[in-house]
């Protein structure tokens, strides 16, 4: 893991002392809400329905016990005893008060955390594969180049007051667990025919009001010059952005206005001229930052044999355990998924079990995961049944990855100012229609993914079945989209029809899982089952 050097201490503390200032200002009356919105958005906090959010950037999704023990800390002290993880590898708090606001950031600057550019117009919290530096298919670790670019782009003056948030990903496997195609900028460590590593590099993807699937205008950079290639692509975006309208400002819609060629053509124009500035990384520095994501101290001479013989701890390993790159030891996921539970959301209480066993069993890693799950990334096959029999004691045992009650859900109108319909009880009655364990193993593969609004926070346009909550004359209404996919068969859910009351949209849902299990072949994903035999039979099974 990267670890902070004087000169990162030093920014961080100063700003939380520049925002202390701010605070006291706003609080006394010397700064109107409309003077003090932007200063507090740079500093990650909202004000919502109820209170003001904070939320805290966890880059690449990589933290460690330490951390997460200040986390559970705050959740106690300044929240209600709970923290959210979001769909950006983050954590936030909904309950803040803003008078505590300084105090609680000073208190993550004593742990190497801030909540610097997890909102406004700025380079957001930089996401990666959440097996970066475990996982059996990776080329190399893609973590190091995230960080660089999370260093250069921090508080960069060009990237500061951006025309809109611009989300960047980072991977190094074929398969994509970071949804990838949905980002502004997206980038996946390849290699060339003569070997040599470099980037593809995908642009103008994102949810929200208008969604688009990004383009790849790469197929091969070296890796020594993406931060020039960076830079090019924002600067296109600088110059042509729409300033003038909140609703097309984001890059996806400049490249959708440009065509990708244009786009590409006047993006390698800027590259060449950055290339001559000498602005990109050199090798001694990605060596430095390469240095702090070696791979920990495995043991050899391990065995793969795990003793399955307790049948609840067979169907946890079955769903929840991951090939490791490391003989003998294995990725362990973690579900924040309970049913009837809040997806994403884990107590004080829980995050502190967490940090026990990260320390005890994987090499004091956790990572957090954009589908709103925690992951031990390096922990000995040898110890599963352990961290098993720990986590059911937390209530953290749940065998659900990628099933029907691992459900992707925004915050929505509980929390959100800017919600249209409630997620969270829309969530939880799937979950519990769907409860039973041996129902949710036969469906097998199926991400569901559920917004409040159209800005997207709950991935709907990705979710192999979508909802998205809409105001309909006053009353809370539920969209059903089918067939998107933030993997790397990238694809946009489309919506069946007239929407739902929330009794009928968690009953439209059973119908269309259920004509699912009539259409389906063996081994068929419900996602292929939709590819192959299109919209019309589910729309039949869920309007009659």
């Amino acid at each position: 893991m990267y670890e902070y050097d004087r000169y990162d201490q030093a920014m961080v503390d100063a700003r939380v002392e520049d925002f202390r200032d701010q605070t006291r200002r706003r609080i006394a009356g010397e700064l109107t809400e409309d003077q003090f919105k932007p200063l507090r958005l740079k500093n990650g906090l909202y004000l919502q329905l109820h209170a003001y959010m904070l939320r805290v950037a966890i880059p690449y999704g990589t933290f460690n016990s330490r951390q997460m023990r200040k986390l559970a800390d705050i959740a106690r002290k300044y929240d209600r005893g709970y923290g959210h993880f979001t769909t950006r590898q983050n954590i936030q708090y909904n309950w803040i008060k803003l008078e505590e606001a300084p105090d609680l950031l000073a208190e993550l600057a004593t742990v190497e955390m801030h909540a610097i550019q997890t909102s406004g117009e700025s380079i957001r919290n930089i996401s990666a594969d959440q097996y970066a530096g475990a996982a059996a298919d990776e080329i190399c670790d893609p973590r190091p180049w995230a960080e660089l670019l999370r260093q250069a782009t921090t508080f960069h003056p060009e990237f500061s007051y951006l025309p809109r948030k611009f989300k960047i990903a980072v991977i190094s496997s074929k398969e994509d667990r970071a949804a990838l195609r949905w980002h502004d900028c997206a980038l996946r460590i390849v290699r060339n025919e003569a070997g040599e590593e470099g980037f593809e590099v995908y642009a103008g993807g994102g949810m929200g009001r208008t969604p688009f699937i990004a383009y790849k205008i790469r197929d091969f950079l070296p890796s020594s010059q993406i931060f020039s290639y960076l830079q090019a692509i924002l600067r296109v975006w600088n110059m042509h952005a729409r300033r003038d309208n909140i609703h097309k400002q984001r890059m996806k819609i400049l490249v959708h206005d440009l065509g990708e060629e244009e786009f590409r053509r006047q993006v390698e124009e800027q590259f060449e001229h950055f290339l001559t500035l000498g602005t990109d990384f050199p090798q001694a520095e990605y060596d430095r930052i390469a240095a702090f994501f070696a791979p920990p101290p495995f043991e050899t001479g391990l065995s793969d044999d795990i003793d399955l013989s307790d049948p609840d701890f067979a169907l946890w390993v079955d769903r929840q355990v991951i090939a490791h790159k490391a003989p003998g030891y294995a990725i362990a996921n973690i579900s924040l998924k309970p049913v009837g539970g809040i997806p994403g959301d884990i107590s004080a209480e829980q995050m502190e079990r967490v940090a026990d066993l990260a320390e005890r069993y994987s090499f004091d890693e956790i990572r957090a995961t954009h589908a709103q799950n925690l992951v031990l990334p390096h922990v000995r096959k040898a110890d599963l049944y352990a961290i098993w029999q720990a986590l059911d004691a937390a209530g953290l045992a749940d065998a659900n990855l990628d099933l029907v009650t691992d459900i992707i859900a925004c915050p929505g109108l509980d929390y959100c100012s800017l919600a249209n319909a409630r997620s969270i009880p829309i969530a939880q009655k799937i979950a519990q229609r769907f409860a039973d364990t041996e129902r949710q193993r036969d469906i097998g593969e199926l991400k569901i993914k559920i917004s409040g609004c159209i800005n997207a926070c709950g991935h709907h346009h990705a979710g192999q079945i979508g909802i998205l909550g809409v105001d309909r004359k006053g009353t809370e209404n539920y969209q059903l989209l089918l067939g998107g996919s933030g993997a790397e068969d990238t694809s946009q859910a489309k919506i069946t029809g007239p929407g739902f009351d929330e009794e009928g949209i968690v009953d439209a849902v059973e119908r269309t899982i259920e004509r699912y299990r009539e259409l389906r072949t063996d081994g068929e994903r419900f996602l292929d089952t939709y590819r192959r035999v299109g919209m019309d039979p589910f729309k039949e099974a869920i309007y009659g």
